[in-house]
């Protein structure tokens, strides 16, 4: 399920890649916009090291989603001044860390180095 996540998230960073240019997140800082559009690559690595029976996966993955929701929620507060219940994208996001980083022990368990 991960994995397939982690495609999902992917798709989402190439559409805004296609539809907005090298820079679709310009409304942010250029550290932030770069995050975001590096995530275009490292979500479906992630996944592949994911299906493919790889500890590092679930590593990647835990590492990207611990910095995709720290990258959101100061977004969300620090920049638009808003708040968790008012962005269903930062509750899917925070929900999906909060799976991510809860299996990742299971996972590391059961995959290959």
């Amino acid at each position: 399920m991960a994995a397939v996540l982690l495609c999902v998230g992917a798709v989402a960073h190439l559409v805004d890649l296609v539809q907005h240019g090298l820079h679709p997140y310009d409304w942010a800082p250029a550290w932030l916009d770069l995050y975001w559009t590096s995530l275009a690559v490292l979500d479906p690595l992630a996944a592949v090291l994911l299906l493919g029976g790889r500890r590092r996966g679930a590593d990647l993955a835990c590492a990207i989603m611990v910095t995709d929701v720290a990258a959101n929620w100061y977004a969300v507060h620090g920049i638009q001044h808003s708040g968790l219940l008012d962005e269903p994208g930062l509750q899917r996001i925070t929900a999906f860390a909060l799976y991510v980083v809860a299996v990742a022990p299971f996972l590391r368990k059961h995959l290959a180095a």
